[in-house]
């Protein structure tokens, strides 16, 4: 079983008051949980609760910002710099648990998780995992499963 850590650093800030929470080996790509976690960054948890049930219920896109090339332009996008987004309904889901993870930690800390922000939201590249499907004349074409580790820290800032 591996040690996992996490990519934040805590010397910036007091112990006490932060809350951090991560998955680990989710079955989301992380080129969408990376694009969500931008997108999150700096929020209350409330806001982005309500950010992620709107991508969930596709009411929402989420903005990619790399890898954009021959992304569809969405309408409700121009609030940011980029117009070019998807509804990643499956990723949303698992950064919504995590996030709510977060928050369940805070409390238990006791932290006012009114007065708490996201400062971290990272994903990783996980494992791969590796099948092959059967093709004819002795080929055969690769369905890849990709992993992703996703990790996220709020800090309770004074009112």
């Amino acid at each position: 079983m591996p040690n996992w850590g996490y990519s934040f650093i805590e010397q910036k800030y007091d112990a006490e008051r932060l809350a951090k929470a991560a998955g680990r080996d989710l079955r989301i790509k992380p080129k969408q949980a990376r694009e969500i976690c931008a997108v999150i960054k700096g929020m209350k948890i409330d806001r982005a609760k309500t950010f992620l049930e709107d991508v969930i219920q596709l009411k929402q896109s989420v903005p990619f910002r790399r890898h954009k090339k021959k992304l569809a332009h969405k309408k409700d996008l121009k609030q940011f710099k980029w117009y070019a987004g998807r509804y990643p309904q499956k990723a949303a889901a698992r950064i919504y648990e995590i996030l709510a993870s977060v928050e369940s930690n805070a409390e238990y800390k006791g932290l006012d998780t009114e007065l708490c922000r996201i400062i971290h939201a990272a994903t990783h590249r996980g494992r791969i995992i590796k099948r092959y499907m059967p093709r004819a004349q002795g080929r055969s074409t690769a369905r890849f499963k990709h992993l992703s580790h996703v990790e996220i820290v709020i800090y309770e800032f004074p009112s």
